[in-house]
């Protein structure tokens, strides 16, 4: 049963950051080719930075992170790049965010990070001292930053429900969600909840098992690049898509989906998912 087309690919080379549209990658247990590779450690805590906590790091949807080789390379704010490799990365970096980091690609033992309750980032904004709740990173990679999955599936029609329910009518920005695959389908609502527990086919080589909806933090509504702040990307899942995403979790709003990669092998714009 055909279910879409692969309309976007997207990776992020270091974790946090804005990242890059590829045509084609190479997809294994480890996820996209080049995702989510590297990361910033705050110097303080030696926690991983994310914008999960937008009172500290919200400045991280500033810069934007592309591979470049064997290396990333990240645009600055003020526009000047900087590779991943260069000396002094790290002040850089440190100076771009406003508080002492530290790029990595080796996750600390145990690795984990800061995760503002959403609810409250609503209430009081961004830049108020609200819950912290402390995750960790699990997401079945060994040296790669995810939070749950190698693979975040994304459904057309759920950006338009998305958009349909906030206040400009439009479809939601992907880029919001950070999703790896954005799958351009034709029923409508939130159709990844019907892939749950199921195996999807990508074009000629690549099956993905999807093991559960992806709960939403505070990241979708805050400004990512030029797009401005938008609290409707989770007031509306909030209101109309709250799943529990893993037994004692309770429910959460969920915008698209994690999987895994059963068999792996190269994914290209245009393929086809089907399910299995």
């Amino acid at each position: 049963m055909e279910l879409g087309t692969v309309e976007r690919m997207r990776r992020h080379p270091v974790k946090g950051l804005l990242g890059e549209d590829v045509a084609h990658a190479d997809l294994s247990t480890r996820g996209l080719e080049g995702d989510r590779r590297l990361a910033l450690l705050d110097s303080e805590t030696g926690k991983v930075a994310s914008p999960k906590n937008p009172r500290l790091w919200r400045s991280l949807l500033t810069l934007s992170a592309a591979t470049d080789g064997g290396r990333a390379r990240i645009t600055l704010p003020n526009g000047k790049t900087v590779h991943t490799d260069d000396p002094d990365i790290d002040e850089v970096l440190s100076l771009a965010v406003g508080r002492r980091v530290t790029l990595t690609g080796t996750p600390p033992e145990g690795a984990t990070l800061d995760r503002a309750v959403p609810e409250e980032v609503l209430a009081s904004g961004v830049t108020a001292e609200v819950g912290i709740e402390q995750g960790r990173l699990g997401g079945g990679a060994p040296g790669t930053f995810f939070d749950y999955a190698p693979v975040h599936l994304l459904a057309t029609s759920t950006l338009d429900a998305v958009g349909a329910a906030g206040p400009s009518g439009a479809p939601a920005d992907a880029i919001r969600y950070r999703p790896n695959l954005v799958i351009r389908t034709a029923g409508e609502g939130y159709v990844e909840n019907g892939w749950l527990g199921r195996e999807v086919a990508l074009g000629d080589e690549v099956v993905l098992r999807v093991t559960l909806p992806t709960p939403r933090c505070a990241i979708p509504t805050l400004e990512h690049g030029t797009l401005p702040r938008d609290t409707s990307a989770l007031k509306v899942p909030a209101a109309h898509n709250r799943v529990e995403p893993l037994p004692g979790m309770g429910p959460r709003p969920c915008v698209g989906a994690y999987a895994e990669v059963v068999r792996p092998g190269r994914v290209h714009v245009g393929d086809q998912m089907r399910l299995l």
